[in-house]
C-alpha cells in the first residue's frame, strides 16, 4: 500500500507540475499566429475561411474530426487544386482560427453555418464539396437539403452513412482535456505531427510549425460537443434519401479497406445512388497528405464528365 501510495503521489505531482509548466509557458502560444484567410462573422462569432485560385468552379474543403488547423493541413492540396479551381477551406467553430461556440453541433447547424459563411465570403453556389472523414456526413445532409447548391461531392475517405457509428462516452473527452492541460498530449503530438505533415509532401515549415501549436490546444468544449453529436448526426443522415442527380466520387485508401473492409464502401455507394462511385488509392486515412497528384488528376477527370 505504501508503494502504491508513492506511485500515485508521483503521478499526481507530475501532472500538477505539467499543468503549471503548460500554463506558464504555453498558454499564449497561439497569440502570434495570424489567420491565413478571412474571419467572417456568422451568428455573432468569427469563422475562418481560407481560399485561393481563380477557376470557374468552386471546391469547398471540409475537415474531419480532430484536425487542429485545416487551413495548414489542406495547404498542399489547396495549392494543387487552385491551378484549375477556386478552392475554399472552411474551419468550423472550435477549429483552427475560428471562434468556439455553444451552439449544438447538429447537421442542420453545420449546414447553415457553411452556407452562411460561403455567401458572406463572396462565393456562390453551386459548390463542389470535398469533405474528409466525418465531414462526409455534413456534406450528405447539405446536398439532401439543398441539392441545387451542390454540383458534386468528392469524398476523401468519409464516414459511411450506411452504417451506425460508435458512440464514445463523454468521460473519454474529459480525460483527453486533462492530458492537454497537463502537457501530456504535447509530448505525444511532438511525435505524431512530424509523421503527418512533411516538407517532402509539400508542406511549408510555417504550416508544420503552426499545426503543432494548434494541435497542442485543439481540444475544447465545442469539439467535444461535435464528437458527442456525431453519433446522432450519422443516424439522421442514414434515414435520408440522397439526391440521385448529384454525382459522388469517394476516394478510399487501402489502409481503410484493411480496417473496415470493402463492403463498408460498397454499401455506402449503394446508398448514395446510381451516380456514386468509389476508387481506391494506396495510402492511409489522411490520403491528402500523400496522394495529392492522384487526388488532383482524379478530380479533374471526374468533373470533366459533369
Amino acid at each position: 500500500m505504501t508503494i502504491f501510495a508513492i506511485i500515485l503521489f508521483i503521478i499526481f505531482s507530475l501532472n500538477v507540475f505539467g499543468f503549471i509548466i503548460n500554463k506558464i509557458f504555453f498558454s499564449n502560444e497561439l497569440d502570434n499566429v495570424l489567420p491565413y484567410g478571412k474571419l467572417i462573422e456568422v451568428n455573432g462569432k468569427n469563422m475562418h475561411v481560407y481560399s485561393m485560385g481563380e477557376g470557374e468552379k468552386t471546391i469547398v474543403l471540409l475537415p474531419g474530426l480532430g484536425v487542429a488547423l485545416p487551413s495548414a493541413d489542406f495547404g498542399p492540396l489547396m495549392r494543387k487544386l487552385s491551378k484549375n479551381f477556386k478552392v475554399v477551406c472552411i474551419e468550423y467553430f472550435g477549429v483552427g482560427f475560428s471562434d468556439k461556440t455553444e451552439t449544438s453541433r447538429t447537421n442542420e447547424n453545420y449546414t447553415q453555418e457553411i452556407r452562411t459563411v460561403l455567401n458572406a465570403a463572396g462565393f456562390s453556389p453551386p459548390y463542389i464539396l470535398m469533405p474528409h472523414s466525418a465531414s462526409g456526413i455534413y456534406s450528405e445532409y447539405y446536398a439532401t437539403k439543398y441539392p441545387n447548391e451542390i454540383s458534386a461531392i468528392i469524398m476523401l475517405d468519409t464516414t459511411s452513412s450506411a452504417k451506425k457509428d460508435v458512440k464514445v462516452p463523454k468521460f473519454v473527452y474529459n480525460i483527453a482535456k486533462i492530458q492537454q492541460a497537463t502537457g501530456l498530449s504535447r509530448i505525444i503530438n511532438s511525435i505524431v505531427v512530424p509523421r503527418l505533415l512533411k516538407e517532402s509532401n509539400g508542406y511549408t515549415k510555417k504550416e508544420i510549425s503552426d499545426y503543432k501549436k494548434f494541435m497542442n490546444q485543439a481540444l475544447n468544449d465545442t469539439i467535444i460537443n461535435q464528437n458527442i453529436f456525431f453519433y446522432d448526426n450519422v443516424n439522421e443522415v442514414m434515414t435520408q434519401d440522397f439526391p440521385n442527380e448529384i454525382p459522388v466520387l469517394k476516394i478510399v485508401p487501402t489502409g481503410t479497406i484493411k480496417q473496415v473492409g470493402e463492403d463498408y464502401q460498397k454499401n455506402h455507394i449503394k446508398k448514395l445512388g446510381e451516380n456514386a462511385q468509389y476508387t481506391i488509392f494506396n495510402g492511409s486515412h489522411f490520403i491528402y497528405h500523400t496522394n495529392i497528384k492522384e487526388i488532383y488528376d482524379t478530380t479533374v477527370d471526374f468533373l470533366l464528365k459533369y
